[in-house]
């Protein structure tokens, strides 16, 4: 699976999706501008020891990320959504899509893809789940579909 960051913008977040995707093998894409440095101390501790084996690929921004990235359907996870996550059926080469933390996905992005967003499903009074639990959570749905081939 490949875990797309968009804009991310808080180390610690990002730092716990990068240890989910090392422990996962998924690939984990960053598109910048990052709201941190790759360097940042907390960064890497939330990641820990895993650093090593993370698959880490970095694009200067969306159109950059598009133009090296064209087999796998994108699922773009939003608020907006109209379908809940589990609704989708993932293919282990797809892509999830998320957005920064204090905006989300910009329309611009989603809308081309429409049929492809999807939200977690919440109480009404709550804006959104933390990012790092809401890549795990779809994650884990993906992985479950496909029987969490290469998992133990």
């Amino acid at each position: 699976m490949n875990i797309v960051l968009y804009e991310p913008e808080i180390h610690s977040n990002t730092g716990n999706i990068a240890r989910t995707c090392a422990i996962t093998g998924s690939t984990l894409h960053l598109i910048k501008p990052l709201g941190f440095s790759l360097e940042d101390k907390y960064l890497k501790r939330a990641g820990l020891d895993y650093w090593e084996f993370l698959d880490l690929k970095i694009y200067e921004n969306y159109q950059d990320f598009l133009e090296n990235n064209q087999t796998g359907t994108m699922y773009f996870l939003s608020t907006k959504g109209d379908v809940s996550y589990t609704k989708k059926v993932y293919g282990e080469n797809d892509y999830l899509v998320f957005g920064p933390e204090t905006r989300g996905l910009p329309i611009e992005v989603m809308e081309p893809n429409w049929e492809n967003v999807c939200k977690i499903p919440m109480g009404e009074k709550f804006r959104s789940l933390n990012l790092s639990n809401a890549v795990a959570i779809v994650l884990y749905e993906a992985l479950r579909q496909g029987d969490f081939k290469g998992l133990k």
